[in-house]
């Protein structure tokens, strides 16, 4: 399955964009390089300690095949971190009902009437829900995205996980007054909240989010309507099928479709939490998001195991599902 490219596209602009609170958000825009006029724009939700510029091959690529697309850094991240880290106490509320909001005004400015798409990378797919504007996006697309509740990590690695992520984290950042990951090596460095909101987390995280409306941030997520195509790997030890079905349970007012991909079904050793974004994968995994953004179908032939679908969806011709190695 080879997705042939079009047009290279230019370089991306970088923009600035502000909050509700004033807050300065900063991202890059990639613009196709020849198309439709009317063609979607794609907003990239990163994960949580992960720079926007992570995904610009991937934005760059979709960009190559005609669609607009909007990366962004939230709060505490890359181009949108403050001088000091030290006490910055902005969480996941505030990176989805003030950061992507504020990105999901921008592009409705900047693209009047243009569809908007969203391609969401683990805790980006939960930050989707928590946008008042949210329920305006058309099509959407996670990969390995969940909310971090300990119990539905994969059990060949749970301890060690709650262990690094539940223990270790909060305890550094309570000496440090942020995390400092980079230092660590684990990955980006990650405001206090996130932390605090990430070491908590129960299976409904509306009982432990830091936030003082959680009643009505739970319901947020039943007024999204776009359908949902939610890429589970099969050897994530974060998004295994509990996790990312737990996500989609939010989901209710949409069209919820969560496919599993096992790295063998498109002969790679491994694809693990982060991999899917790698240039490696541009032939054979990223043909999947694309088909999705443009038709809301699977491609055809299908990769992966289909575990739930919305009726009267032609994503037939899978094999049953195998049992996954996580769980």
């Amino acid at each position: 399955m080879v997705a042939t490219m079009t047009d290279l596209p230019p370089a991306p602009a970088p923009f600035a964009t502000r909050a509700a609170d004033g807050f300065e958000i900063r991202g890059h825009t990639w613009r196709a390089a020849a198309g439709d006029e009317r063609r979607p724009v794609v907003v990239v939700n990163a994960a949580t300690a992960v720079r926007s510029r992570y995904y610009a091959r991937f934005a760059g690529f979709l960009a190559g095949q005609g669609c607009d697309v909007v990366t962004y850094d939230y709060r505490g991240i890359g181009e949108s971190r403050p001088s000091s880290l030290r006490g910055f106490r902005a969480g996941w509320v505030d990176w989805g009902q003030l950061d992507f909001e504020a990105v999901l005004g921008h592009v409705a400015r900047t693209f009047p009437g243009r569809p908007v798409d969203v391609v969401a990378h683990s805790i980006g797919g939960f930050v989707i829900g928590l946008a008042p504007s949210s329920d305006r996006i058309r099509r959407i697309v996670t990969v390995g995205a969940q909310f971090a509740y300990w119990r539905d990590y994969a059990a060949r690695a749970r301890w060690p996980m709650v262990a690094k992520w539940h223990l270790v984290m909060p305890a550094v950042t309570a000496l440090a007054g942020y995390f400092p990951g980079r230092r660590l090596g684990w990955l980006e460095d990650v405001p206090a909240g996130v932390v605090r909101d990430w070491s908590r987390m129960k299976a409904r995280f509306e009982t432990s989010i830091g936030a003082d409306d959680r009643p009505a941030l739970a319901g947020r997520f039943a007024s999204v309507t776009a359908p949902i195509l939610a890429i589970g790997l099969a050897d994530d030890p974060f998004g295994t099928v509990a996790a990312v079905d737990r996500l989609l349970a939010y989901y209710a007012g949409s069209a919820r479709t969560h496919l599993r991909i096992a790295p063998a079904a498109v002969g790679a050793p491994a694809i693990g939490h982060f991999a899917f974004f790698h240039d490696r994968f541009r032939e054979t995994l990223w043909p999947v998001p694309l088909a999705w953004l443009r038709t809301g179908r699977l491609p055809e032939p299908a990769i992966g195991t289909l575990l739930r679908s919305p009726a009267g969806a032609d994503c037939a011709r899978v094999p049953p599902p195998p049992p996954e190695t996580d769980r």
